[in-house]
């Protein structure tokens, strides 16, 4: 499975580290970030029994939104259990995205890939579903270019991260970026 991820702002309800982020409680929604260890564990392990190799492309644009910020304390938990995550500067594919950005993606193997839609205020709402072979691979191997252009999940958490004080946010502008 290949995941490619682009926007800069979702709203993740139900989710309490996010609902803690959401409402101004950095520190909380730190310590809650490791609330979905063992389920995520799980999916690593039942993917592993499956022999499914799971790889995620975050792209991210830089000075990096709060929600961006906040994402990636849940990402290194993921990365600790297993997950490949590589993280590619936006502005290294400004070439590919003069007319658009690149769309979320979720590839399954060469059977079937999902463009993830989401609306204006970051709530997912759908996805379309490909199963055309031939595009399917076009954008596997597009995927697999940019993943190998991406920089290491630490080494990027380490110095772009690690670093920054806490966002200011407030539940009504939750993953947007301050003014």
């Amino acid at each position: 499975m290949r995941k490619l991820e682009r926007g800069q702002h979702f709203k993740e309800r139900g989710f309490a580290s996010w609902e803690a982020f959401a409402a101004g409680e950095w520190d909380r929604a730190l310590s809650l970030t490791d609330e979905r260890r063992d389920t995520y564990a799980q999916q690593f392990q039942e993917a592993a029994r499956l022999g499914v190799v799971q790889r995620r492309l975050r792209v991210v644009e830089f000075p990096v939104t709060p929600y961006v910020q906040w994402e990636f304390h849940v990402l290194r938990v993921r990365v600790e259990l297993g997950d490949n995550i590589r993280v590619l500067d936006a502005s290294k594919i400004a070439d590919i995205e003069k007319h658009r950005p690149v769309p979320e993606v979720v590839i399954l193997g060469d059977v079937s890939m999902y463009e993830v839609l989401y609306d204006d205020d970051g709530n997912a709402m759908g996805s379309h579903r490909f199963t055309d072979r031939a595009l399917i691979e076009e954008t596997s191997a597009g995927f697999d270019a940019l993943y190998e252009r991406g920089d290491d999940f630490h080494d990027c958490f380490a110095r772009e991260i690690a670093p920054l004080a806490a966002p200011a946010v407030a539940y009504g502008d939750a993953g947007r970026s301050a003014p």
